[in-house]
């Protein structure tokens, strides 16, 4: 069943006025499905569906830089159920759109999923910044990180309807933090499958500097609960990166696992440095990588003209779940996706390189790191776009990963990091 939250703000909100930004009512009056959705962001920031008119668009954007705010001030506050949106994927009573949905095994493709809930998120956060008086939102809302997406069944059906629900649930001066949860319509009634929370920022039409959003105002116990959670998830998030291993040393706790597992690999024979010892049911943390390269063309843009989120998160979730696969001998599912983090847009054009590695393991989970970067082949620099990380689980106890370097120690304790967090909060 969906929270108590959301069957109140369903209850209170219109389905085909606010949750799509007064913009075309949906359909036979029922709650939009994925397609509209799409076309109603084009709608909103007057995007082309033509890639030869990206630069007249482009164009035409620029001049609504005169209509952004000077300051949060001067946008009207807004509620959590004005943003609030159903969308429906109609897995079982259209046939026809599951082939997009389909795997090879009669499953559903989780980086679709993905990528149509990176498109809600950015319908929610349109839909809090809705101004009524402005054909076109002077705004650029893109994704600037998945805070994480909790998995509360593994299985997804392919011929069962999907219904996605969110809304806003925090505000910064210019970001914003949108929850969503997705349930599927099994043996009578919608069940819950995940739980997502997304942070989105603003910025000028052109995409090059912050702007303001509408504050948010919450209204009952309820919703100044989700209020203080976003408030507590953002200090959470500026606690991490300040405690990152790219930043500070390790605790004492982590020097001592990294000593003991170094320890573990010394050769009993030479009692060396230099020579190390595979132990038992141990993998090298070298040999549990896999890459892949995307090229990244015009079909996969988003309405401002960069390569979409969801297709990145789609292409390096697969390349995770293909690892993990190889690592644990069967099809692993998935428990939980952590702090994505989406440092620089990717270019129409640009040569994408993937690369995931197995970086922490504990009894039956793999925790998967995929990094993600832009190289330009005639300057050579590779330049960092996004870092993911996802949980999965093996259906029996895996191998363990053994770094070798001190490069690949710090991943294993970043690794072990995203999986206490994922796992026991």
């Amino acid at each position: 069943m969906l929270s108590q939250r959301f069957l109140l703000l369903r209850s209170t909100a219109s389905l085909t006025t606010r949750a799509f930004c007064a913009g075309r009512v949906a359909k036979s009056g029922r709650a939009p499905d994925m397609a509209e959705v799409r076309n109603r962001l084009r709608e909103i920031v007057g995007a082309s569906t033509n890639w030869s008119d990206h630069q007249q668009a482009l164009a035409e954007r620029v001049s609504l830089s005169s209509m952004l705010a000077k300051s949060q001030a001067d946008l009207p506050a807004r509620r959590m159920k004005d943003s609030y949106i159903e969308v429906h994927l109609p897995l079982g009573s259209e046939p026809q759109l599951r082939e997009k949905y389909l795997t090879y095994h009669n499953t559903v493709r989780f980086g679709r999923i993905l990528e149509d809930l990176d498109s809600i998120a950015v319908l929610i956060s349109y839909s809090h910044t809705h101004n009524p008086a402005l054909p076109r939102s002077p705004l650029s809302i893109v994704t600037a990180l998945v805070d994480k997406i909790d998995m509360r069944q593994h299985i997804i059906y392919p011929d069962c309807d999907i219904k996605f629900t969110g809304h806003v649930t925090w505000v910064g001066k210019t970001s914003i933090e949108a929850k969503m949860h997705m349930s599927q319509f099994h043996d009578g009634a919608y069940r819950p499958v995940l739980d997502a929370t997304f942070v989105m920022v603003a910025r000028d039409p052109e995409n090059k500097r912050a702007a303001f959003v509408n504050p948010l105002t919450p209204e009952g116990p309820e919703e100044k609960k989700l209020f203080q959670e976003g408030e507590t998830n953002k200090s959470r998030r500026v606690e991490l990166s300040t405690a990152s291993l790219l930043k500070v040393a390790p605790t004492d706790e982590e020097r001592k696992i990294v000593h003991s597992l170094f320890l573990n690999t010394l050769d009993s024979k030479t009692v060396s440095f230099r020579s190390r010892v595979l132990p038992p049911t141990s993998v090298w943390m070298e040999d549990a990588k896999l890459k892949g390269l995307e090229i990244c063309h015009p079909q996969e843009r988003n309405i401002f003209n960069r390569i979409f989120g969801g297709f990145l998160m789609r292409k390096a979730y697969e390349l995770g779940w293909a690892n993990a696969c190889s690592y644990g001998g069967c099809r692993p599912n998935l428990v939980a996706v952590d702090d994505i983090l989406f440092q620089k847009p990717v270019d129409i054009g640009s040569l994408l390189l993937l690369s995931s590695q197995v970086c922490y393991t504990e009894g039956k989970h793999i925790q998967v790191r995929v990094h993600s970067e832009v190289f330009d082949p005639l300057t050579r620099q590779h330049n960092t776009t996004n870092v993911f990380h996802f949980t999965f689980a093996s259906d029996s106890d895996v191998p363990n990963i053994v770094p070798k370097t001190y490069g690949e120690s710090m991943l294993f304790l970043d690794g072990k990091r995203h999986f206490n967090q994922t796992v026991t909060h």
